[in-house]
């Protein structure tokens, strides 16, 4: 029941696949008009699930690295060798963020330069970092820093236009912004951005220790409790807030991201529950997560064509205007037909990916 140390943990790819599958989902409705409240973002203050999928992905990064670099670091890699391939990877990820911006239009002096993979790959250039060069107390110290140095700075003005975050983001970028004035992956944030990686390198240690399966997992849900309950009183002076990243959000997500991947892990590697009809949903998450960032960038650029594509001529309604009334709102309503159209496209994906998956092809970055 132990799963050995350095093997492969199935259920960090199931967990990365469900949280693309959940992006895919969230960002693909067939209208913004008709998306039910667990599927729209909070709008300020607070939180709603949606709200949990870009923190669980970061998260996941972390839990990664430890995975990724610590046998070649005790067979004597040298680790600005290994650093120069984290920096490779960033700029990579960075760079197909700012592409699906630009495309096709090109217009690189007006176009927004913040988003979810430049986020991505600055958090995972800095967390690596940490790890490669920083002990295991010096990390929790930079957590520390992290939570408590960001709260001391934004405190006070919390108000999207107001906050420090924005006035900076301003500063830099203008109004090439998400929202014109501010920004939910703005430079500021990134530094909460980073802790909850940490948090998720801590979580990769634990699992690559020699303790039980069922002694891992119980250890998980017990810091993912404490974080939660941590989270939720730091809410009462600093609100959990995706789009400031706050403090408090960092250590809510972490908690029950490690609830969740608790019981993953206890179901998928401890009892192995993978095939059947008891495990019948693993393997679609387990293709989904083998392949998350070609999959991300392939809807997302997708989504855009569809967003592009007229029906009617130069004055007709969008290809996804025109799906999204005829082939799921016609039948389902105006919230149904919505959801459906964006199960649609997470089904479409998926068989995409299996393809993929069946041909063992496997896009790293």
């Amino acid at each position: 029941m132990t799963e050995p140390t350095g093997s492969r943990v199935v259920s960090l790819d199931a967990f990365r696949g469900l949280t693309i599958a959940s992006m895919i989902l969230v960002n693909n409705p067939g209208s913004w008009s008709y998306i039910y409240a667990p599927l729209a973002h909070a709008e300020w203050h607070g939180w709603t699930p949606t709200d949990l999928i870009f923190p669980y992905f970061l998260f996941i990064v972390g839990v990664a690295i430890p995975f990724s670099f610590s046998r070649r670091l005790a067979e004597g890699a040298n680790r600005g060798r290994l650093f120069r391939h984290v920096v490779r990877r960033s700029l990579i990820l960075i760079g197909l963020g700012l592409a699906m911006r630009a495309i096709p239009d090109f217009d690189l002096f007006d176009m927004r330069l913040y988003g979810v993979l430049q986020r991505i790959g600055l958090v995972y250039c800095a967390a690596a970092a940490i790890y490669l060069w920083g002990s295991a107390r010096a990390r929790w110290a930079v957590v520390g820093m992290l939570l408590l140095g960001y709260w001391s700075l934004v405190a006070g003005d919390l108000t999207p236009d107001g906050n420090l975050g924005a006035r900076i983001d301003r500063f830099l970028m203008g109004d090439r912004l998400w929202q014109g004035t501010w920004d939910p992956e703005g430079l500021l944030s990134t530094l909460p951005a980073v802790a909850t990686s940490l948090l998720g390198i801590f979580c990769g240690e634990w699992l690559r220790s020699d303790r039980s399966g069922v002694r891992l997992a119980r250890g998980m849900w017990i810091a993912g409790a404490l974080l939660v309950v941590l989270g939720l009183a730091w809410d009462t002076v600093f609100p959990i807030n995706k789009n400031l990243w706050s403090s408090s959000y960092v250590l809510f997500t972490a908690g029950t991201a490690l609830l969740l991947f608790g019981a993953m892990y206890r179901l998928i590697d401890v009892k192995r529950i993978r095939g059947g009809w008891r495990g019948a949903g693993v393997t679609p998450l387990v293709i989904y997560g083998m392949n998350s960032i070609a999959v991300f960038v392939a809807s997302g650029m997708f989504a855009k064509t569809l967003a592009r594509i007229r029906v009617g001529g130069d004055e007709g309604m969008p290809l996804s205007a025109w799906l999204y009334e005829n082939a799921f709102r016609s039948w389902a309503g105006d919230y149904g037909g919505s959801l459906a159209m964006a199960l649609a496209q997470v089904a479409f994906w998926l068989g995409v990916m299996w393809l993929l998956h069946r041909r063992r092809v496997y896009i790293k970055i």
